[in-house]
């Protein structure tokens, strides 16, 4: 498997932490030296370990933003 980098560059919000002490994050991260988009996915206590998760620009949350205004919660 390649090997990637990544940068958090902003800490945005913690949504959970689970009862290991992972946390679910809401960050800005680049990946591989491209520019930073927001992040969502579980990260270890000690920041060394991380979960699956997905990436999106802020055009692709601005439209997940829409549809969750929509959605009776």
């Amino acid at each position: 498997m390649a090997e990637f980098k990544y940068e958090i560059t902003e800490r945005i919000a913690v949504l959970s932490t689970n009862t290991s002490g992972w946390e679910r994050q809401l960050n800005m991260v680049s990946w591989n030296g491209k520019e930073p988009k927001y992040d969502l996915r579980d990260w270890a206590p000690d920041g060394s370990k991380m979960g699956k998760g997905i990436s999106m620009t802020r055009e692709e949350l601005v439209t997940l933003k829409g549809i969750l205004e929509e959605m009776d919660l």
